[in-house]
Order: C-alpha cells, then structure tokens, then sequence
C-alpha cells in the first residue's frame, strides 16, 4: 500500500460502543475529521466534540445488507477516505463488500482472513498445535447432537461457548452468547434454549483464574504495538465484559505465542489474545482472539499506546521507528458498567451468578465498588468532553426504568 499523508476523512461505525468512543477520540484530537455511524440517531460516541456528524444506518447483526448500502451513502456524502468497522457483524458485512468502496482505505485484513480468526473452534485448535494450553473440551456440531451426548463424559462446570460470536449465515444474523452450566440439569436446559445457529458449540472446562489480555498492532508482518491488561470485574460478575481492569507489563512468552498464533493466520492489523491465568497450576489457557478494536481501548490509549493512531499511520505506510512503551498500574472504569456489576451481586447470589470459587463477597464487592484509587480512570467521563457521559447516563436511566 501506498504511504498516504495527511489528515483523513473517517467514518467510525457501531457509534453504541465505548471503544468507537476512544477511536473517535484518538483520531479526533489528531486532527482528522471524524464522523460516527450508529443504529440510533444519538450515540455514545456521537455526542463526542470529536464527531463532525452521526448518521443513524440500519442494524449491521439484522441487516447486514442494508447497513452496508446506509454506509455506503455516508461515505459517498461526506467523501469518506477511511472506514474503521468496529463490532463484528460490521466487519463480517463491510469487508466483503470492500470493492463497493472504491478509493476507501479498510485498515484490516481481508474478509476471509477475518472469518477464520473469528471460529474459536478454528483458533483453538491452531494453539493446540503450537503448544499453546487450551481448556478441555468437547464440541457439539449440531443441535442433534446436543440432544444425543453422554452427561457423564461432561466435567462440570462448563462454559457453554458459540464457536462464533456472530452467526454468519445468508441475511440476518444473530449475536451469540457465553452461558456456564455448574450441572447437568443447567446444560440441558441451556441446550433446549439454544439457537440452532450456535452451532458448533464448544462445552469448556472452566479455568478459574485472572483474565489478561494481550493486545498487539501487526502490519506487514511487523510488530508496531503492544499491550496487556488485566480485568479486575466484568459484567456478569462470572465473566464477561470487562468494567474495572489495569494495565500491566507484557509477558514476553504470552506475546510470543500470541505473535505466532497471529502469524499462522497471516493476520493484520489490530488484536486481541484472550488467555485465563489458572490460579492453582499458572498455566495460561487461550480463551479467543479479537481481530478488532476491544471493549477496554481507552486504557491502552491512557496508558501511552494509541492503536487508533498507530493502526492509520501504519496503514497509511508511516511506520514508527520504536514501539510505544506504556505505564503499568493505570486502571480503567466503565461506571456505569461497574454499577450494573455491583447491583448484579447485590440482588442474586453466588450461585445463581455462577461465580468461581474464591470469589470476593457481597460486602467486600460493595466496599471495593466505593473505594477510590489514584491510578484510576474515567473510561467515559472526560471533563473536557462531557457529553457522551451524560449521554450515557440519560440511556443509562431509560433502560433502568423498563
């Protein structure tokens, strides 16, 4: 690819997410002009003084088809240059559809290569080929074959896992969800609930321990970035999203396996290498891999490594001489995706939340939800661009009262 200097014109979809919120942010206060696409007429990252304009454009998960002719009108409208998808169902619609866009800079690998790296039944088993530990597990293919598997051979609890997290069939499509079973009672009726366009479905032991991200920016074969986490609470408090985590140093081993699993996918671009610490043996297990811009983006640009950035330039051949270093020990707060945390663990117990063994009690969760840190940070509030908090928080009470 050609080096392309300048500022650019960018359109940033799924303008609903936190991460599209740090892109624009990024990518804004670099002095690109920044427009926002979402599935409602105001969105989190819209409202941000570093979007030029929103468009509301069809669902992406429900209309792929139409989503991509809405976005194509905003990029024709406003002489888009650069498009950045930002959830899956708009990666799996617009990068196909990448000859529909001509002229248009996509700062990702192709489709099929985005498909692949998205199968975690496929990702799973490439780590197990290169030594790299993965929980034990047993696959499903069909529904007919969730109806006919042996109980006894299941070693409970289980995470119950979509090989994808978007169905990719013709038309619509549908977002699938992680669930645990801690008997057979509960895998039975998770099964007899569960879309026929979940399968395969991977039954995985469940490893008990931290989760840590490792988050890499390749480009040409080319390490440019990297970066690594560890989440503190999620929502559901079993796992899930994270809403409190910190940044910690690199495991340079963690990073060399992750860098190689990424290479057997010839992938490029930005990713995320999701591994569980196991808490008895330490043994790192792979979890999934994220081909695209995650959840937690705003701690990594807080803590010195701006992927947004650093994905444009490198796409647009400006390679930088060094790897960004980043501060350790910086945290990250979603609020409002903290508040739902605590509420969670205030109104249900431990054992209908599934939570771990070891777990923190309802005492000390409330107590640790109150405590303040200086190294912590705001992942929405930004005092000088307050706007999507209070949007935030507007949408934050509409739901609360349904």
């Amino acid at each position: 690819m050609t080096a392309i200097s300048g500022h650019r014109r960018i359109l940033v979809t799924d303008g609903e997410q936190r991460a599209t919120l740090a892109v624009v942010r990024s990518l804004g206060a670099a002095g690109h002009v920044v427009h926002v696409s979402a599935t409602a007429p105001r969105s989190l990252a819209g409202a941000s003084r570093f979007a030029s304009s929103e468009h509301k454009v069809a669902s992406a998960l429900t209309s792929p088809f139409d989503f991509v002719n809405d976005v194509r009108t905003v990029v024709i409208r406003h002489k888009i240059d650069t498009l950045i998808p930002m959830t899956e169902p708009a990666l799996l619609a617009l990068l196909p559809e990448r000859d529909r866009f001509p002229g248009v800079l996509f700062p990702f690998a192709d489709a099929e290569t985005f498909r692949r790296i998205s199968d975690k039944q496929a990702v799973l088993a490439a780590a197990q080929k290169a030594g790299i530990a993965v929980p034990a597990q047993a696959v499903l293919d069909t529904k007919d074959a969730a109806d006919s598997i042996d109980m006894a051979s299941i070693l409970f609890p289980v995470v119950v896992k979509p090989a994808r997290s978007v169905s990719v069939g013709a038309g619509d499509r549908v977002k699938l969800s992680v669930q645990h079973a801690g008997s057979e009672a509960e895998l039975r009726s998770i099964l007899g609930r569960m879309d026929a366009r979940a399968y395969p479905l991977l039954l995985q032991q469940r490893i008990i321990g931290s989760g840590v991200g490792i988050f890499v920016l390749v480009w040409n074969g080319q390490l440019i970035a990297q970066f690594a986490h560890r989440r503190i609470r999620e929502k559901p408090p079993s796992g899930g999203i994270s809403v409190y985590r910190e940044s910690i140093p690199v495991d340079q081993e963690l990073l060399k396996r992750s860098l190689a699993l990424l290479a057997d996918f010839a992938w490029q671009g930005v990713a995320m290498v999701e591994y569980k610490i196991d808490e008895q043996t330490g043994i790192p297990y792979l979890m999934e891999i994220n081909g695209r811009f995650w959840g937690s983006l705003q701690l990594a640009i807080d803590a010195g490594v701006d992927f947004p950035r650093l994905l444009l330039e490198a796409a647009t051949g400006h390679v930088p001489e060094t790897i960004p270093q980043f501060s350790t020990d910086i945290r990250s707060r979603w609020f409002w995706g903290d508040v739902d945390h605590l509420l969670t663990r205030m109104r249900r117990s431990d054992e209908q939340l599934s939570m771990p063994p070891g777990s923190l009690s309802r005492t000390s969760a409330f107590r640790d939800f109150f405590r303040r840190d200086a190294r912590d940070r705001s992942e929405v509030f930004r005092i000088d661009d307050i706007k999507p908090f209070l949007r935030e928080s507007v949408q934050w009470f509409q739901q609360l009262g349904k």
